[in-house]
């Protein structure tokens, strides 16, 4: 098993993938240790599968997953993970805008006892309003929301330990908010700043659309983060509002009927009545959705997590040692 993981998902990146996978295995035997990299192709329609079977037909060391389709960058980073053998991980983009050469400071870090090392790109040099505006935007945000007090939740290029990064379930765009979930833990993070570079080649697969899914997954992140294992104080607080100033209001009615008698309540006060029933039933449902969401809740830790991912083929090529434990296996059988 080696002791580092590289996770490296690509769509759609023929002309960087080679130059990336050179730089990569350059800093990784600097470094000294046993590593893998372990390379996803994210439903790629151009020559990035074809690219990455002949590194692995060279390179024992290379791990190739090809997923079916694309399920986009979360997904195939979970899929990356879930075959990593790695004691720490680290992810990073297939663009060539995080630089290989800041590995050796992430393993550092580990070394001195962090769980998540997250990189920072202090300083940014992609555009202001698509990019940097957004990202300043959703950063402090989810800072405020998570407790977490990084500067940089978007970048993919961070280092985790192996225990954690395997124990969060990765969907939708969560993988910018891994710090944030792995606080829920326990994890102890920290974070080192990165260079910053232009693609070269290739065409960005970013877009101002990604800034709306973000958001929605900061709320569905701040609903887990204080919620995820009790959905029915989160639902529960909200019905018995709704049930409690619902019946005060039919309550209120009710007397004002009996102390007078010859009044049409449903004439002189329809709205309120009609106010006080829906505030009622909606407190019975939403504590019913708390209810069920208990159960769920109990459903998902007794049960085990399917993948949301499907993956076409593994490749991987058998070093000369392996071969050598297979064919004196086969001799033992005969």
């Amino acid at each position: 098993m080696a002791k580092y993981s590289i996770v490296v998902p690509f769509h759609n990146e023929e002309e960087n993938l080679t130059i990336l996978y050179a730089r990569l295995k350059q800093v990784m035997e600097l470094v000294g240790d046993s590593f893998e990299l372990v390379l996803v192709d994210d439903g790629s329609t151009d020559r990035t599968y074809k690219l990455l079977a002949e590194i692995a037909a060279v390179d024992s060391r290379v791990l190739i997953v090809k997923l079916r389709r694309n399920y986009g960058q979360t997904l195939a980073l979970s899929a990356g993970f879930d075959h990593a053998s790695g004691e720490y991980i680290l992810a990073m983009d297939g663009d060539l805008q995080h630089d290989p050469n800041d590995i050796p400071a992430f393993l550092e870090k580990l070394d001195e006892g962090y769980d998540v090392v997250s990189g920072w790109r202090k300083t940014r040099i992609d555009n202001f309003l698509l990019r940097r505006l957004p990202s300043a935007c959703a950063n402090w945000i989810m800072s405020r929301l998570s407790g977490v007090h990084i500067h940089d939740f978007g970048t993919t290029f961070k280092a985790y330990r192996r225990e954690v990064i395997q124990g969060i379930p990765l969907y939708g765009e969560m993988h910018r908010f891994i710090p944030a979930l792995a606080s829920w833990y326990g994890a102890s993070i920290c974070e080192i700043p990165i260079r910053n570079v232009n693609r070269q080649r290739g065409k960005s697969h970013y877009g101002l659309g990604r800034t709306f899914r973000v958001f929605f997954d900061l709320l569905t992140i701040r609903f887990l983060l204080r919620y995820m294992g009790r959905p029915l104080h989160f639902f529960g607080g909200f019905g018995i509002l709704g049930m409690f100033t619902g019946t005060g209001m039919a309550a209120t009615l009710l007397c004002m009927k009996l102390f007078h008698p010859g009044m049409d309540v449903m004439q002189e006060h329809g709205p309120i009545f009609v106010i006080a029933s829906v505030l009622i039933v909606a407190g019975v449902e939403l504590l019913a959705i708390g209810l069920l969401g208990e159960l769920q809740v109990r459903h998902y830790y007794s049960s085990q997590r399917p993948a949301s991912y499907t993956v076409d083929r593994v490749v991987r090529l058998v070093s000369a040692d392996e071969q050598g434990l297979l064919s004196g296996r086969s001799d033992s059988m005969l």
